[in-house]
């Protein structure tokens, strides 16, 4: 039966949370048309703070910083269900909120991202025996990867985890922090002569209807009908791009995964969002969760993992980074003992710490 008012999505203001809200939205109206669904932006502190002076800091956002306002909207009955970058919730939800569906996991790859060399060239005169933290912006051509930065390069992240990354694969490499909206962290990539490549996460781009070309340009995805690509703003031009795989660069636990939350025993909202559950995602993240709880730590902990079902099997690779050092495990379980295998490694990796 209907509810017979509207079914009210709480979800962050920013682009990339709106573009993956709207999909939700799309994929519920389509699934129950005689519901009425309803995005409900709501403001968190994290979105403030990306734009204060505390940005500039490089201080860590503390974890729930951009999901405390949507989950309070559940708890008050102004929302009935939110949508969350997994990555960004923690693994400790409040009293009364569960969840209640784990969306198809996207890409789950990072993308370096650097300025074209030829753009750059056009632009001005050709810099002359450029050398890293000159004032002069710098371009690489097509494929660079993080081994091809020149020493004394600068890759601007506020990830901890993509920092620690970096340095331990490229101690000679500085990072610098960045913070923003995705547009605002590409703008900067461009304009900012500090700065020599960023790192981002390849689902969010894909959300926010950017692809690569095969010559790893950052542009509009081909493959939306022009009034998909009306939904976005373009990217900015001169920008190129090298996919990272998860066996180089560890990603993010939960990382691609959206999450929709709601309160325990709501059924009626409950029994609606769980045609969009994905048994395998849902799973591995599982697995990747219950590492991190393990080990303690919230989503911003030098902490990364990557779980994947593979035939009947659930395999998880994971990582902890202390003093510029990685510290990994892998280990496999039934797919079914998806929370058993995270805890499982985290102990792994504590008994270590601990020797």
């Amino acid at each position: 039966m209907s509810l017979n008012r509207p079914i009210l999505i709480a979800t962050r203001g920013s682009a990339l949370a709106l573009a993956q809200s709207r999909q939700v939205q799309y994929r519920l109206q389509a699934a129950f048309p005689g519901e009425r669904f309803e995005l409900e932006v709501i403001r968190t502190t994290g979105d403030a703070l990306q734009t204060s002076a505390l940005a500039d800091t490089g201080t860590p956002l503390p974890k729930g910083l951009f999901t405390k306002e949507l989950e309070l909207a559940l708890l008050e009955g102004r929302a009935d269900l939110a949508v969350h970058s997994l990555k960004d919730l923690p693994t400790e939800l409040p009293e009364g909120l569960t969840l209640g569906a784990i969306c198809l996991r996207a890409d789950v790859r990072e993308v370096l991202l650097y300025r074209d060399v030829v753009r750059v060239v056009a632009e001005k005169n050709p810099v002359a025996d450029w050398t890293p933290g000159s004032k002069e912006r710098s371009g690489f051509g097509p494929g660079l990867s993080l081994e091809d930065l020149p020493e004394g390069a600068v890759v601007a992240t506020s990830s901890t985890r993509r920092s620690a990354l970096v340095k331990a694969l490229r101690p000679d490499v500085s990072v610098v922090p960045i913070r923003g909206n995705v547009g605002t962290r590409l703008s900067k990539l461009l304009q900012d002569d500090g700065i020599d490549a960023t790192l981002l996460a390849a689902a969010g781009l894909t959300r926010l209807g950017f692809d690569l070309s095969p010559k790893g340009a950052l542009r509009a995805d081909y493959r939306l009908s022009p009034a998909q690509r009306g939904l976005f703003d373009p990217p900015p031009e001169g920008i190129l791009g090298t996919i990272l795989e998860p066996e180089e660069f560890l990603p993010a636990v939960g990382q691609g995964a959206v999450a929709l939350e709601i309160r325990t025993g709501d059924s009626e909202i409950g029994s609606r969002i769980k045609i969009l559950n994905h048994f395998n995602t849902q799973q591995a993240v599982l697995a990747e969760r219950s590492f991190l709880r393990g080990m303690g730590g919230g989503c911003q902990s030098p902490i990364a993992g990557y779980a994947r079902v593979v035939g009947h099997q659930l395999q998880l690779r994971v990582a902890v980074f202390r003093d510029g050092v990685g510290r990994y495990e892998e280990d496999k379980a039934p797919v079914r003992d998806a929370e058993r295998l995270g805890s499982r490694l985290a102990e792994r990796l504590l008994a270590v710490a601990r020797s």
